[in-house]
């Protein structure tokens, strides 16, 4: 099985991501509702005011994991990945439906304020581990992008 396509499994089957950040204060993870690209790009949507945001303002280096786990005797099934994260300018529409969807919320109109005072963020992961403990076992298979 093709890596990335397994990958892309991962992120369509999760819901929440592990977001770590860093600033000068140290380091910070907090978990976030994400959606994601066929490129692999990864979305949310935050409070500009939270940690986590401020950090990836001033400080775009981040990583994440995403776990997809239904029983702790389970195949492990995850992504861990780095990459530079950066804040979006703008309501992005095609990403609030998405984001929605996923939440099951109906559908905004695009006149709709679905940020309320929030902000979109994207990650842009320069690498990314697979754990797929059915397929390798705890052998990592990593995509480099």
């Amino acid at each position: 099985m093709e890596i990335k396509s397994r990958i892309l499994e991962v992120l369509q089957s999760g819901h929440l991501m592990s977001l770590a950040t860093s600033d000068e204060n140290g380091l910070w993870v907090s978990d976030v509702v994400y959606i994601f690209d066929e490129d692999l790009n990864i979305y949310w949507m935050s409070d500009p005011d939270v940690h986590h945001s401020k950090s990836i303002v001033k400080n775009g280096q981040a990583a994440g994991t995403i776990t997809i786990s239904n029983k702790s005797k389970g195949s492990n099934l995850g992504i861990q990945f780095s990459g530079i994260a950066s804040k979006i300018d703008g309501p992005r529409y095609d990403l609030a439906k998405k984001h929605l969807k996923k939440r099951s919320h109906p559908e905004p109109k695009e006149e709709d304020d679905v940020l309320k005072g929030d902000s979109w963020y994207v990650l842009k992961p320069n690498k990314i581990d697979l754990i797929d403990e059915a397929q390798w076992g705890y052998d990592k298979k990593s995509l480099s992008l």
